[in-house]
C-alpha cells in the first residue's frame, strides 16, 4: 500500500505519542490539527518530535506562516505565534502504549475519543446550564426576598418620617378669632423633611406668632438649619423681643452657631381682638391677601428686608392691616409660586388662583391652591402653604 506524506505524519505522530504516553484524546485532537494544516499545505511540511520531563514536543515546519485565525480554529491550539513553525507541548500521563497498525483502525480509535470527549464536553454544558438556572433561580429568589425587605424598610421609614414630619411641623393652635390651616408637599415623596418649615404659637399676651423658613439647601442639613431658626425665633419672641428685632436678632445668634446658615424668613403676629396683622419679612415670598369681596393683594412690596446670613439681615419695615370678618391671608414659601421657574408669574397666577378658592373651608385652601399651582412642575421644591382666615364676629 503506499502512503501519501499525510498518511506518514500521522504515523510518525501516533508512534510519538504512544512512546511518550500522550492520550488517545490529546492524540486525536493532535493529529487532526496536524492533518488539517498538512492537507492545505503548498509543500508536505517537516515534523520533529521530542519527548521528556514527562512532556511530549511536537514542531510542524510548514511552507508559509499560519495566521492566528487559522490557528484558533484548530482542535488543539499549538503555542502563541504568527510563523510558519507550529509547536504543541502534551503532557505524558501514563506509560508508553501501542498504536494499532492499521490507520484505519488508529482513525477509528481518535474518532471515538473525539466523540466521546464531544459527548462529555456536551454534558458538562448541559450540567453548567443546569447549575446556572439553579443560581439564577436562588438569584432571583434572592433579590425578591431583598424586595421585600426593602419594601418592608420603605413602610418603616414612611412611618419614621410622618412621626418626624409631626414633630417638625405642629398641628395649628387654638385661636378663637382664626381659622388655621396649612399644606406641606415635599419636592420628593420619599423625602418629606426638607429646608421648609414654619412655627405657630399663642403668646403670652393672647396674640398669634407664625414663623415661615426656607432654608437654603436639601435634605437633613436643610432640616436642621429650618429647625433652628424657628426655635431661635420662637425662643426670643416669647423673651419679648419686638417683632422688627426679631429676623436680625436672630441672625446674629446663629452666626456663632450655625455659620454659613441662610434662610429666608417670614414673621407674622396677629390680634385677635383687633384683627390687626403685622408682618416682618426677611426676603421671602409676599404673601396674598384674599378679602371677603374677593379682592387680592400682595401685602409687601417686591422686596423687604433680608434673610437669615445675608448681609444686614432683617433690616426692613414693617407692614400691618385690619382683616375684616372673612378676610384671608396666604402665607407661602416660594416652592409654591416657582413650580415653572418664574416667580413673578407664579406670583400673578396665584393672585388670579386665590380668590377661586377663598369660598372653600379654610382647612381646603392650602391643599388646593398647591394642586391647581403645581399642573406643571418644571421645578420641584418643597412647599408650605398656610391659610389664616378671620372668623366673622
Amino acid at each position: 500500500m503506499t502512503h501519501s506524506p499525510t498518511d506518514r505524519l500521522r504515523r510518525r505522530l501516533r508512534e510519538a505519542c504512544a512512546a511518550a504516553g500522550v492520550t488517545v484524546d490529546d492524540r486525536a485532537k493532535l493529529v487532526l490539527a496536524v492533518t488539517l494544516l498538512a492537507e492545505h499545505a503548498e509543500r508536505p511540511p517537516e515534523l520533529s518530535t521530542h519527548a521528556g520531563n514527562g512532556r511530549l514536543a511536537v514542531t510542524l515546519r510548514l511552507p508559509g506562516p499560519v495566521g492566528q485565525d487559522h490557528r484558533n480554529t484548530l482542535p488543539l491550539l499549538p503555542d502563541p505565534g504568527d510563523s510558519a513553525i507550529l509547536t504543541w507541548h502534551l503532557p505524558a500521563v501514563h506509560d508508553a502504549a501501542t498504536v494499532p497498525v492499521e490507520e484505519e483502525l488508529a482513525t477509528r480509535e481518535e474518532m471515538l475519543a473525539l466523540i466521546a470527549r464531544a459527548d462529555t464536553v456536551t454534558q458538562e454544558q448541559r450540567e453548567l446550564k443546569h447549575e446556572l438556572a439553579e443560581t439564577n433561580s436562588g438569584v432571583l429568589a434572592m433579590y425578591v426576598e431583598l424586595e421585600e425587605r426593602d419594601e418592608q424598610l420603605r413602610q418603616a421609614h414612611a412611618v419614621i418620617f410622618r412621626e418626624l414630619e409631626d414633630a417638625l411641623r405642629p398641628p395649628p393652635p387654638h385661636v378663637d378669632a382664626f381659622d388655621l390651616a396649612v399644606h406641606y408637599a415635599p419636592s420628593e415623596p420619599d423625602s418629606p423633611t426638607g429646608g421648609d418649615l414654619y412655627d405657630w404659637f399663642v403668646l403670652p399676651d393672647g396674640n398669634l406668632h407664625i414663623t415661615l423658613v426656607d432654608a437654603v439647601g436639601h435634605g437633613v442639613t436643610s432640616t436642621r438649619h429650618a429647625l433652628t431658626v424657628t426655635h431661635a425665633i420662637r425662643t426670643l419672641a416669647l423673651e419679648g423681643h419686638p417683632l422688627h428685632d426679631l429676623i436680625s436678632r436672630a441672625a446674629r445668634t446663629l452666626a456663632t452657631i450655625e455659620p454659613g446658615l441662610m434662610a429666608t424668613v417670614l414673621l407674622a403676629r396677629l390680634d385677635p381682638v383687633t384683627g390687626d396683622i403685622t408682618i416682618a419679612n426677611g426676603s421671602h415670598p409676599r404673601p396674598v391677601l384674599v378679602t371677603a369681596d374677593g379682592d387680592t393683594e400682595l401685602l409687601l412690596p417686591p422686596i423687604v428686608g433680608r434673610g437669615i446670613g445675608f448681609p444686614d439681615p432683617g433690616n426692613g419695615s414693617l407692614v400691618s392691616r385690619t382683616l375684616a370678618a372673612g378676610d384671608l391671608i396666604l402665607l407661602y414659601t416660594d416652592g409654591l409660586t416657582e413650580s415653572r421657574k418664574n416667580h413673578q408669574e407664579g406670583e400673578t397666577r396665584l393672585l388670579a388662583i386665590a380668590p377661586r378658592h377663598a369660598g372653600e373651608p379654610t382647612a381646603a385652601i392650602p391643599r388646593a391652591l398647591a394642586t391647581e399651582m403645581h399642573d406643571i412642575i418644571l421645578h420641584a421644591d418643597d412647599t408650605v402653604v398656610m391659610a389664616i382666615r378671620r372668623r366673622p364676629l
